[in-house]
């Protein structure tokens, strides 16, 4: 696709720059040329059937900014709904983006199979200490050493402000300008196929942002039957809902083929409220495969869903909507609620062993079965979906953010030996793993919620709204970080070290360890793809014992803080206390050659026998 393809925004041509909006709310639209040094010229947009304006100008230069005017509406300038950059921020105006002149190195890339996709969860602003794509480029060949092969941006839709986890978006079309904008974007991505390094991008189309939201001044963007938790929903089946649909079908397109982006992970897709025939995630993925065939190279789309329904990545033939894959969230849950020990809210769902073990053989402990926590049955079965389908995580910045404090795994589990076991259920789980930005080296430092809104009463708002959430898991609602203060957002910036023969570095060389040998270690390439079966074969108040099997792996976890003997099944393998990782056995575990008896597993040790 070239950025002329796209239906509405400014769209370059042979001649100049062809301007077009949809806006049946109006009667009259203007087009406003900004310049530093005059008043801004203005021109009257054509108007086309169904509520389109348009308006072609010769010889406008890259980065020119305009604006438009809804001139029967109140006459206010407003950012283009397809604006590409926002240079000064929003309300400022848009600017002209040639997507098509973008410099790329990657026309050898072909992406990455999805079977080998193992996700590492990002957020610009503080990732670095710069908070710019440009600045990641350098830590690129570090998670390629660790063994990731795809990064995932959390959302850079223009948002206000420059502090925000990306998902109060308001202009899904632009890259955040304090970011890098487009063009760092696109360096990234090309940085990152350079790396060996696929790149997927979060994105919202379940909501907008509330604040310099102006969508719904020049159409019906907006659902008035439907609510998210955030706002009113996309209009994706309403009235006039055709152009809102390919609103945001040629922004994946855009994403996808003018960014050359790996995939979407499409954020909170239980949200998204479509009761055509023809729903707007198969849609989406119609587009995808489009591009992955236009530009042969792998495309997925992963789904977030809290719905545990099978449907989302099933084919179409089967009546699905054919996504590549999506969260499983009860796998978190049940490793959270385990070791964590925490039962409220939806953990109230989990925190038994045989949870576990469930979790390890199917993505959906509920399948129609009762929650106590939605007080209902939920979910249905995942049978015949093979496990790469599926994308599991210990930590994500969901399940760290949205607590009152922001802590991670590692301080709420408080003992290396906990999070070691951690990591090494996820590494050797059948299903694609996420890691979470510091998550591989324990990184000290929380990630709060924050956000830079510019009204007073909105940011009073969202105050006093997290002080209601989580009054009852803090001492005093004064103990949770204000997410409007810039502290709160520098508080999360990775630290980014793990200081030789700390447990740091331990545990980032067994991510390192586990997610190479995922990929090179025969008796793990072996499990590949199969779910296997795992279940507790002991449960006593000395100890809690999980065996799980995947074709030639067999893993014995210690679930418990006393050890406990076992008949070893093999050969072993692989131990997630080796000395290496900072644990107490002695051994060179990193070539999984030599290994002492494991007939007495260690306090939360896991072993694994081939």
């Amino acid at each position: 696709m070239t950025a002329s393809s796209r239906r509405c925004g400014a769209i370059p041509t042979d001649a100049g720059i062809r301007w077009r909006v949809w806006a049946p709310f109006a009667k009259r639209l203007q087009l406003l040329l900004v310049a530093h040094d005059d008043h801004p010229r203005e021109y009257d947009m054509l108007p086309e059937p169904d509520g389109f304006f348009h308006l072609e100008l010769p010889n406008i230069p890259d980065g020119q900014r305009y604006y438009f005017r809804l001139s029967d509406r109140g006459g206010e300038l407003r950012a283009d709904p397809c604006s590409l950059f926002q240079p000064d921020n929003i309300p400022g105006p848009s600017a002209v983006v040639r997507t098509d002149r973008f410099s790329w190195t990657d026309h050898a890339w072909r992406g990455i199979p999805q079977s080998d996709l193992a996700l590492y969860e990002l957020h610009v602003g503080t990732f670095t200490p710069e908070g710019t794509f440009d600045a990641i480029i350098p830590r690129l060949p570090a998670l390629r050493d660790l063994g990731i092969t795809a990064i995932e941006i959390m959302p850079v839709g223009q948002f206000p402000g420059g502090r925000n986890w990306g998902y109060d978006g308001v202009l899904p079309y632009a890259t955040q300008n304090t970011y890098g904008g487009p063009a760092g974007l696109a360096r990234l991505v090309d940085a990152a196929h350079a790396a060996g390094l696929a790149v997927l991008l979060d994105v919202v189309y379940n909501h907008f942002g509330p604040e310099h939201n102006y969508l719904s001044e020049f159409g019906p963007y907006l659902h008035d039957c439907y609510r998210t938790p955030w706002g009113q929903a996309v209009n994706y089946d309403g009235r006039d809902s055709d152009p809102v649909r390919d609103y945001v079908l040629d922004n994946a397109r855009m994403w996808l083929s003018e960014f050359h982006l790996d995939g979407l992970r499409l954020d909170a897709v239980h949200a998204i409220y479509d009761l055509g025939a023809h729903h707007i995630l198969r849609a989406l993925q119609e587009v995808a495969d489009d591009v992955a065939a236009a530009a042969g190279r792998q495309i997925h789309l992963i789904a977030e869903s809290d719905l545990n329904d099978p449907r989302i990545v099933q084919s179409p033939d089967r009546g699905g909507h054919g996504l590549a894959a999506q969260w499983a969230d009860d796998f978190h849950h049940a490793i959270h609620a385990l070791l964590a020990g925490e039962r409220r809210g939806y953990y109230s769902d989990f925190g038994e062993p045989r949870q576990l073990a469930r979790a390890l053989e199917t993505p959906f402990l509920h399948e129609w079965t009762y929650s106590r926590h939605r007080r209902r049955k939920h979910g249905a079965p995942a049978a015949g979906l093979p496990p790469e389908r599926f994308v599991a995580c210990i930590q994500n910045h969901d399940q760290v953010g949205n607590r009152a404090l922001g802590e991670r795994l590692t301080e709420l589990l408080s003992d290396w030996r906990k999070s070691r076991l951690a990591a090494a259920l996820l590494l050797l789980s059948p299903y694609l793993p996420l890691l979470f930005m510091g998550e591989e080296y324990g990184e000290p430092h929380r990630f709060p919620f924050f956000c830079s809104f510019c009204g007073d009463d909105l940011i009073q708002a969202v105050r006093e709204g997290r002080k209601r959430e989580f009054s009852d898991f803090v001492a005093s609602p004064d103990d949770i970080p204000d997410p409007a203060a810039e502290q709160t957002f520098r508080s999360a910036i990775l630290s980014w070290q793990w200081p030789e023969n700390s447990p740091a570095a331990g545990l980032r060389r067994l991510y390192s360890d586990l997610l190479h040998g995922r990929r090179q270690w025969p008796w793990l390439r072996a499990a590949a793809g199969q779910l296997g079966h795992a279940q507790i074969v002991s449960h006593e108040l000395s100890h809690c014992l999980l065996r799980l099997q995947r074709g030639p792996l067999i893993v014995y976890a210690n679930i418990h803080p006393q050890p406990v003997a076992i008949e070893p099944p093999g050969q072993p393998q692989w131990s997630s206390e080796s000395q290496r990782y900072g644990g107490s056995r002695p051994d060179s575990a990193a070539t999984c050659q030599r290994h002492p008896s494991t007939e007495l597993l260690l306090p939360y040790e896991l072993v694994a026998f081939a």
